[in-house]
């Protein structure tokens, strides 16, 4: 039984780094302007900085920060089954 998830490519961490791209491009105006820079930490921990256009960031962040806790919940759920522990950072 062999997982396609554990096949030692070396990039666990794209799937989270996509969902993410995805998820805010579906929420913004200006999807183009969608991106998503990653960076490991010193703990193996992957930082994940999401950019948007201007008008967009109140689009991702939401009424109270929800959207934007919500974002991180979904990409952290998709990291741990990845076997990767990832931060979101909402970036100006």
């Amino acid at each position: 039984m062999n997982d396609d998830r554990s096949s030692g490519d070396g990039q666990p961490s794209e799937v989270p780094r996509r969902l993410l791209e995805y998820l805010a491009e579906g929420l913004v105006d200006e999807p183009d302007e969608v991106s998503v820079e990653q960076f490991e930490g010193d703990d193996g921990t992957i930082v994940l900085e999401l950019c948007v256009a201007a008008e967009d960031y109140g689009k991702v962040i939401g009424r109270g920060g929800r959207i934007a806790h919500a974002l991180r919940t979904v990409v952290k759920a998709a990291a741990t089954g990845e076997g990767c522990h990832v931060l979101v950072d909402i970036v100006d």
